[in-house]
């Protein structure tokens, strides 16, 4: 008989000796395992990808420290809910008691009201704020609030750490003792987890729980066709926050990017289906409009840009109207990724030659003793010229006449062609320079 309470909660670590993975942070000598040490602790923010260990180490930190905890879940909290746990942990606070921590889980789900909420307690010191989030807190957390908290960075569990905890957890969790189990191959349980304990322990727990009456008592051998097999009859195959998560957004993106309006379509109801945050949608959208259309079309990158501030704006459920709008505006958009190539070829000749003289012509020459040794001698103000242009040079000399952009094969940039083949002429050399079609 199994336990009601899930394998990852039985497994749950007390303490930091018993904690997983982020060793960069709670290792030995680690930032955050000192700071906790010492007692004294800033309000923070943890972002990472879900099952990391945020909630855990938490609760770790306030047992550590022996503080009134209070923990508030994002989903489920208002305003109000914030004012009167903050009222809470100050009726806490005699005899000079260090303040209680406030674990928000998932904060960045709090819109800016309740977000706002939380800044007089934060800065007066009622409370230690530690948030959870597994979204950018410099997209998702107001700057008030962000700039009285540091953020922590925790990582996605590597290989090693999973399997660790997987055969921990055979000789630790009493019910799981109970079975003799032999995990022959561990690929397939490390590979559905994507990195999540929560998920690793619940794959373990399903696989070993559908084993056991097979066994009737017996030895049960996990292998990977066997772990899959009862895993794909028991696992939704949209995860938002799993291994499919990553495989759904890669194919709606690569819909937009193939110029297939109904595969994105279909991807995207897929993605709506599942549960996805519409802004991390839009998001990356926002991202394909630069990276993959570009110069070919640059309304795109406003139509994505609309996309996501009206789906701020509007909410759900009409929000998926408006996503389905932007994304088959860029799938069916034409494709240039010129602006993308060009950034990289310039970093790349950044970091081949290392940071090289700006020329003395364009030199800012704010005095008169720069003006003295040459900053801005023969520079050709452009206005002065016909047509407000001049062929002058403003690269350093080392890679003078290097081209960084290359123009896409679609109409409008082969316009931009010939308009810089008439400008530059033999500078850059553009004149065909075409990519063959």
């Amino acid at each position: 008989m199994f336990s009601n309470q899930p394998l990852a909660e039985r497994l749950r670590p007390a303490g930091l000796d018993d904690f997983c993975g982020q060793e960069h942070l709670v290792g030995k000598n680690a930032v955050l395992r000192k700071l906790i040490e010492s007692g004294n602790i800033p309000s923070f923010i943890l972002w990472g990808p879900p099952g990391v260990g945020k909630t855990t180490l938490a609760n770790i930190i306030s047992n550590t420290l022996k503080r009134p905890f209070f923990h508030l879940s994002a989903v489920h909290s208002g305003v109000k809910d914030v004012r009167e746990t903050i009222e809470k942990a100050k009726s806490s606070q005699f005899f000079n008691q260090p303040n209680p921590i406030l674990f928000i889980d998932e904060i960045h789900r709090f819109n800016k009201s309740q977000q706002d909420s939380l800044l007089g307690a934060v800065e007066k010191g009622t409370i230690t704020l530690i948030g959870a989030t597994t979204e950018n807190p410099s997209f998702e957390v107001i700057s008030p609030l962000l700039s009285r908290c540091q953020v922590y960075i925790m990582k996605p569990l590597p290989e090693e750490v999973l399997r660790s905890m997987l055969e921990n957890a055979l000789k630790k969790d009493s019910y799981l003792a109970e079975y003799d189990v032999d995990i022959k191959e561990y690929e397939a349980l490390i590979r559905v987890s994507g990195g999540d304990a929560r998920k690793l322990y619940n794959a373990l727990e399903l696989v070993v729980s559908s084993e056991a009456d097979a066994a009737n008592g017996g030895r049960i051998v996990l292998t990977n066709e066997s772990v899959l097999a009862h895993l794909q009859k028991n696992l939704a195959m949209y995860d938002k926050n799993g291994e499919q998560h990553y495989d759904i957004i890669s194919a709606f993106i690569k819909s937009l990017r193939g110029s297939d309006p109904n595969a994105a379509v279909y991807w995207l109801a897929r993605m709506v289906e599942g549960g996805e945050d519409p802004k991390f949608i839009a998001r990356r959208m926002l991202i394909l409009a630069a990276e993959d259309i570009g110069l070919a079309n640059p309304n795109a990158l406003l139509m994505a840009q609309s996309c996501f501030e009206a789906i701020n704006v509007i909410g759900w459920p009409e929000s998926r109207i408006i996503l389905s709008e932007a994304a088959i505006y860029l799938a069916t958009s034409p494709k240039s990724n010129s602006a993308y190539m060009a950034i990289e070829s310039a970093l790349g000749a950044v970091s081949e030659k290392g940071d090289l003289p700006v020329p003395l012509h364009i030199r800012n020459a704010p005095t008169k003793l720069m003006k003295n040794i040459g900053y801005g001698k023969d520079y050709k103000y452009a206005h002065s010229y016909e047509g407000s242009f001049v062929a002058d040079n403003f690269l350093p000399e080392e890679i003078k006449g290097r081209c960084f952009y290359e123009p896409g094969s679609n109409a409008r940039e082969e316009e931009i062609r010939k308009k810089l083949e008439i400008m530059w002429k033999d500078n850059y050399n553009y004149a065909g320079k075409g990519k063959k079609t």
